[in-house]
């Protein structure tokens, strides 16, 4: 029996960028995986990304990576795709995570610029290519300088674009005027996806015509997304406006200590995970998930809160 989902679909939906709950040893926490992705399952999400910035991608081992595939494509058991990272420095390790990702049951790969040193335009091409080669897998491409210190150029991701197993790209790089050039690609390629990976640019990317979400904070409340996905189909700017101010409000969580860290203490208080980062960082100390407590609370285990039903 073939997948029960499409690209077209899962594209065009929210795509959890998820955490990757660890245990007290360090090694991946399959069964909170497993909650985590009933989680935003259940909150409407339409993919799962593993192994990206919120999944710790970079910081994990061989071993881990390769466990938290086999956990999130066990977990989704086939009702929608799963994503992965391969977000290291170089194209060697990048394809070699590649190659293990396919094995381990991806659906697609994520991928953007190599970083450490210094690249151009044709260098993160060449890179896009190499890594794609090393596998039959679709590519989603990825823009989050904030961690690569490079992004690809509008151009650079027309060029890629021209390869059909390059399915969009998530930019997360907060530049608006940027992330609507992107949007440019499409006149080329209509089936060519752009999804807004920076919660406060939700709404507005998604009025201006983006096709999707991946939202770190859907690790949390998936259905607050999903909502606002789907009034911006309808063309409603009220109600968009009305879930971009409570997701403004839910961006708070970021503040409370590392981001990262404050990002699996809240998914700790909704009984998914332990909260443990992996080293270097810190888990949240008590101040912190206390100051998280009445942020994510209201979400409980559908990820929404009744005060957004009548516009989900």
């Amino acid at each position: 029996m073939g997948p029960l989902w499409s690209w077209d679909t899962a594209l065009s939906g929210v795509i959890p960028p998820l955490i990757s709950p660890l245990a007290a040893s360090g090694d991946p926490d399959a069964a909170a995986m497993g909650r985590l992705v009933q989680h935003v399952l259940a909150g409407g999400a339409s993919g799962l990304f593993v192994l990206g910035g919120c999944g710790e991608g970079a910081w994990l081992t061989t071993a881990q990576r390769g466990a938290v595939v086999r956990a999130a494509h066990r977990a989704a058991a086939g009702r929608v795709p799963v994503l992965v990272g391969v977000m290291l420095p170089a194209t060697g390790p990048a394809a070699e995570a590649a190659r293990q990702a396919a094995g381990e049951g991806a659906d697609a790969i994520v991928l953007g610029s190599p970083y450490y040193f210094p690249v151009d335009a044709a260098t993160q091409r060449r890179h896009v290519e190499a890594v794609m080669a090393a596998t039959s897998l679709p590519a989603l491409l990825y823009n989050i300088p904030q961690s690569t210190h490079h992004t690809l150029a509008p151009d650079t991701v027309a060029a890629l674009a021209r390869e059909p197993r390059v399915l969009g790209i998530k930019d997360s790089a907060g530049d608006f005027e940027t992330f609507l050039v992107l949007l440019a690609v499409k006149r080329a390629r209509s089936d060519f996806r752009v999804l807004q990976g920076n919660e406060s640019l939700a709404a507005a990317s998604l009025l201006q015509g983006a096709d999707g979400l991946v939202p770190g904070l859907a690790n949390v409340a998936p259905a607050l997304f999903v909502a606002l996905r789907a009034a911006a189909a309808r063309g409603d700017a009220v109600a968009c406006r009305s879930l971009q101010a409570e997701i403004a409000e839910l961006v708070a969580v970021y503040r409370q200590g590392p981001w990262l860290a404050a990002l699996k203490a809240a998914c700790a208080l909704l009984g998914i995970g332990n909260g443990l980062p992996a080293a270097p960082l810190a888990a949240a100390d008590e101040a912190q998930r206390r100051a998280l407590a009445p942020l994510v609370r209201p979400y409980g285990e559908s990820g929404t809160r009744p005060a957004t039903a009548h516009v989900s």
